[in-house]
């Protein structure tokens, strides 16, 4: 029996289904929708709600797990930039599947994955260092010799 067992395995090794539902939970936020297949979107649709409440949770041990997990570190910020905005009022349901229609190689059943919720435009704030070297004069170039020949 199959009971409290969660997740589908896919016909892959756990290392190789862990890799791919990381590199597609990367990209999906990355690009805010991606095209997959049927049975690998909706075990996608439970890593990704779980990440979008740790980004609403905000605090450095949430952004740590999300690290784990999620494989470029923009991705990340920029995550947790916008999900307080776009998911805030929200209590689960952060993505949307969508029937795309059939694969013509094998007939797989084609789904799009995509966030829910109006789209934040995410503004990355300037660094202290660069806020400050923005504001001082820029030295002048040193004037280089040549050398006799």
């Amino acid at each position: 029996m199959r009971h409290r067992k969660s997740g589908v395995k896919l016909n892959r090794t756990s290392s190789h289904r862990s890799a791919m539902f990381r590199n597609m939970v990367t990209s999906l936020f990355k690009f805010g929708r991606i095209q997959t297949t049927d049975p690998k979107a909706k075990e996608l649709r439970r890593w990704a709600d779980q990440l979008v409440t740790l980004a609403k949770r905000g605090d450095l041990h949430a952004r740590r797990q999300a690290m784990a997990i999620i494989q470029e570190k923009n991705v990340v910020h920029q995550l947790f930039g916008y999900a307080p905005e776009r998911f805030g009022d929200k209590a689960g349901g952060y993505t949307r599947l969508v029937k795309v229609g059939i694969r013509k190689g094998d007939a797989a059943v084609l789904c799009l994955v995509e966030l829910t919720g109006q789209p934040v435009e995410y503004v990355k704030e300037p660094s202290k260092k660069k806020a400050e070297q923005a504001g001082k004069p820029e030295k002048p170039a040193k004037k280089v010799k040549k050398a006799k020949e």
